[in-house]
Order: structure tokens, then sequence, then C-alpha cells
């Protein structure tokens, strides 16, 4: 369970594999390099800064991870968030949250929250999803036109008013790169994906760019050529008062970084008929995080779901089957960041925008979005809630009230497929009729009264037991309860219970329970239920329930 995949693939490796991963390897590096760049402009770090993660990160994800073709790096995911970090406690913040987040999910790799992550409901997911897409496009329309601004703002609702009222300084060179990034990019992809459509717009709009002298902002003129060598290891500048403040974000970084690894794990086993190791993969995304930190990097994961699905095709289609291909794509990273910042500086930052205009739509998945808005009313709530906070407000509130309201939607649902009935009567209905123990289909001798519980037993109906017991006009000499369609009785409800013992007993009447599945009898016997019940009024069935009515009764 906590075996690296690479150790796995290495068993019967062959040099023609290695071959092919050193090719996808080196593809995937290039791909990459105007991505990392792109994120730590977005998320207003320096350029330098998503190398380093994606060097660092993606060495120790592909090393140690659980995958066998994930590629790491710094991703669209994580750029809402380290943006709020950044402006509201610097780098040193950014830092610290990043060290903790990497902890976080070295916690929950060996607590073995690999299965459990899986379960956050598919709206909430889908929400923040398209929501991050809407505020990265949205931070690139200052660089898609080329406007001249000092600073942008924030806020998502102040950052278009500014924008409206840079549109004098529009820069139609700018524009111009920008489309040209774009169209490249897909028609790249209709046409062959032997030269991915990333690399192919980063070459053409910088030889633009160099050999005609454009007017146009590059990486270098606005944050100057990127740091010569690879930076040493170092501790942030911190203080205890920082820690609370940080461990939401964090928990939010921990959160992302897990959904994000394991939906790609995901996508990566369908391609390539492999099985990753989730819990694995989670500690080393805790572990890939705490490096990055250390070495002045940004928050990383594994990115084929933040990057719209660019990197696992792109192995898969290069030949990559082994975590030796993600390796090679870190060192080929760490070789352009060594050798090659000088040019680095000259890619314009319009292409990089367009780029990013790109990865937002694809990694927006609308056609999901719209899917969800035919699902019930409830989840098109939770996406639209958690899509609009995301938005509007913050990521991490998002993901927080987006949970909450699923899981009380959640319970909403369970109590309405919860019923509790009172069942003396006949019934006339197909279902009741065609059940061998329905009660239509015995004698019920006069004083007993039988109630049928259907569903989950818990305390979203627990309430609504309480009111159906109240509401009897005359007192029976024995209840029986059904409890044949019990799954699961929580602690609430088992409180519930006794308190209706409690009530019976005064009144005189006798209780027996009927049907109780494996998990409501050990739940009510844990709860001191049945020995006060006795063990003689919980039966197996109907048929049994009725016999003990008769002999209490006599």
């Amino acid at each position: 369970m906590f075996k690296p995949k690479i150790f796995t693939t290495l068993k019967n490796y062959s040099w023609d594999q290695f071959r092919k991963d050193l090719a996808a390897g080196a593809i995937v590096g290039v791909v990459a390099l105007p991505l990392a760049i792109a994120f730590a402009i977005a998320s207003g770090v320096e350029p330098h800064r998503g190398l380093v993660t994606a060097v660092v990160a993606g060495f120790l994800i592909s090393a140690l991870g659980g995958s066998r073709v994930q590629i790491g790096g710094p991703t669209g995911a994580f750029v809402v968030i380290v943006y709020a970090i950044v402006q509201k406690h610097g780098l040193d913040g950014l830092i610290l949250a990043t060290l903790m987040g990497g902890g976080i999910l070295v916690v929950m790799g060996f607590a073995r929250f690999g299965g459990v992550i899986k379960f956050i409901p598919y709206p909430v997911t889908i929400g923040f999803t398209a929501g991050i897409a809407v505020v990265i496009f949205t931070s690139q329309i200052r660089d898609l036109l080329g406007l001249q601004m000092e600073d942008v703002p924030a806020e998502f609702l102040m950052k278009w008013p500014a924008f409206f009222a840079a549109l004098p300084s529009l820069n139609i060179w700018a524009l111009a790169l920008s489309v040209l990034t774009v169209l490249i990019i897909v028609l790249m992809q209709k046409w062959t994906l032997r030269v991915p459509g990333t690399l192919a717009a980063l070459v053409v709009t910088t030889l633009l760019v160099y050999y005609g002298h454009l007017p146009v902002e590059t990486i270098g003129s606005r944050f100057g050529e990127l740091p010569h060598g690879f930076p040493a290891p170092h501790w942030p500048q911190w203080s205890f008062s920082m820690v609370p403040e940080l461990i939401r974000p964090a928990t939010t970084i921990a959160i992302l970084a897990g959904i994000e690894s394991l939906f790609s794990a995901v996508v990566a086993d369908g391609m390539i008929g492999g099985k990753h190791r989730s819990n694995m993969e989670l500690v080393a995304q805790g572990i890939a995080n705490i490096a990055s930190a250390l070495f002045g990097g940004m928050p990383a994961t594994n990115g084929d779901l933040a990057h719209g699905n660019f990197f696992t095709p792109t192995i898969f289609s290069s030949g990559g089957r082994t975590p030796v291909a993600g390796i090679v794509h870190a060192l080929t990273l760490l070789i352009i960041l060594l050798g090659f910042g000088k040019l680095a500086a000259m890619i314009p930052l319009a292409c990089l925008a367009g780029i990013l205009a790109v990865v937002s739509y694809r990694m927006g998945e609308w056609h999901s979005v719209a899917a969800v808005f035919r699902a019930p009313r409830s989840d098109i709530i939770v996406m639209l809630t958690t899509f609009l906070l995301t938005v509007l407000i913050d990521l991490t509130v998002a993901i927080e009230i987006g949970m909450v309201l699923a899981a009380f939607l959640l319970i909403r649902r369970l109590a309405l497929t919860s019923n509790i009935n009172v069942i003396t009567r006949e019934f006339t209905d197909e279902e009741e009729r065609d059940d061998p123990k329905a009660i239509s289909k015995r004698v019920l001798p006069a004083g007993v009264e039988v109630f049928e519980i259907t569903g989950p037993f818990f305390f979203g109906v627990a309430a609504s037991f309480m009111e159906a017991m109240k509401n009897i006009e005359r007192n029976p000499k024995v209840r029986i309860i059904r409890m044949r369609h019990v799954p699961m009785v929580d602690v609430t409800a088992a409180n519930a219970m006794k308190d209706m013992l409690r009530e019976c007993k005064k009144r005189g009447i006798v209780l027996l329970l009927s049907g109780v599945l494996e998990q409501p009898r050990r739940a009510l016997d844990q709860f001191g239920l049945l020995e006060e019940i006795g063990p003689r009024n919980v039966l197996n069935d109907i048929d049994d329930a009725l016999v003990r009515a008769r002999e209490l009764l006599a």
C-alpha cells in the first residue's frame, strides 16, 4: 500500500522502454515549461518559482508516487488560493502554508484517506473547478489585450470595471499574439499530436516578437531575467501567530492536491490499464509539497485535471509507461532553468495568457456543468453555490460551504427516503400485495399495533419517529416496530427509541422489535436498548413477533 509505483515498474524494465520514457519525459518537460511559468505569474509570484516547483515536486511525485505516469507541478487549481495567500501573507506565508499543506497530505496518506477523499460530491468538484477556470481566465484579460495597468484589483467584481477603464490602452499586437496562440493550440490538436500545440505557439510567438521587434511585454521586460542556478533550500520567516490564519488555506491546498492527484490517477489508469495506489500517492504529494516549499516553490499536484488533460495523453502517445518519464520531465525543466533562462525571458506574456485561456476553457469542463443542470435541483444548488463562492469570495470558503451544503442536502434526501408508517390497516398498493411478509396477510390480535420503519434510521428522521409515536389516539397493549428495511441506526435514532421505550413503560405498553438487521442490532445493543427491551422481545420476523404478542396478551 505504501510502496512507490516505480519499484514495481522497474522489475521488468527494458532498454526499449527507457528510450520511450526518455522521449516522452523530454517532450512533456518542454510542454510544461510555459505552463509552469504561466501558473506562477497568474498566482502572483515570480516566474522561476513555477519552474522550481515543477522540478522539485515533479521529480518527487514521480519517484515516490503511487501512479505510473503522473506529472507533478504547479497547476491551475492552486492559482486562486495561492494568489489570495500571497496578497495577504506574502511569500513567506505561502511557503508556510505549502509546508503545512504538505504535512496534512502526509498524515492523510498514512491515515489511509486515499479512498475517503474520492467521496467529495461531484457538484462541489465541478463547481469549484469551473469557478477556478473563470478566475484564471479573468486574471489573464490584462495580458490577453496588452492593457496598460499598474495594478489589477484582487476582487473579481472590481477587475472588470478596471479592465473597461483601461481599454483605450489596448495593444493590438498583444491581442494578435493571444489569438494566434489560441489558434495554433487548437489547430495543432486537430492536425497532429506529435508536436504539442503549446510548444508550437510558444516558439512561433517568441520568434515573432524577437525578430519583428513587436512592442509587447515579455517575461524579461516585466520580471527581469530568470535567476541563474538553482535556489538553495531555506526556511521561511514566520511566527506562531501566522499558523491559525494559514490552517484553512493549508487544508484547502491539501484537499485540492488530493482531489486533483487522485482524479488524475484515475484518468491515467484508464489510459494505460494500470491501478494506482491512492494512499502512497497522497504521501508522495505531501513530501513533494514540503520539498517544493523549502526550495521557495509553490503548491504542487498532479496536473491532468487542472491542466485541461494535457499531460497523460502526451505521455501515453509518446510511449511513456513508467514514472521514469515523469522524472525525465523534471530533469528536462532543470536543464532549461539552468542553461536557457535568458531564452525564457523572451517569451511574450500574451502567449502565456493565450495558453492559460485555453487551459481555463478545458479545465472548466463545461459539458459536465451542463450535465449537472439536468440533475436534481439540490445538486444544481450545490454546484452554483460552490461556483459563485469560488469566483466572488474565496476558494476555501467555497469548498467548506459546498461540502456542508451537500451534506445537508444528502441528509434531507435520506430523510425523505426513510418512512415511518403505522400499518395496522390493510394496504391496497401492489407492492404490499406482492410482499409475502405483508401485514395485510396476517391477522392482528386486538390491542396490537404495528409500525414499520423503512430506510436509514438516523438523526434526520428521529423527530418524525417520535412524532409518529405520539400521534396515537388509543394506547395499544403491544407495539411492534418492524425494522426489516432499516440498514443502519445512529445514536440519535437509538436515543429516540430509548425515549419511546421509556414512554411505553409509563403507559403499560410492551415494545417488540421485528426483523432487526446486523448493523441496527449492533448499534442498539451498544446503546443498551436490547437489554432494556428484553431478548425475548426482539424477534426475527413479523410472524414470531405476532406469536410473542399473543403470549403477552394471554
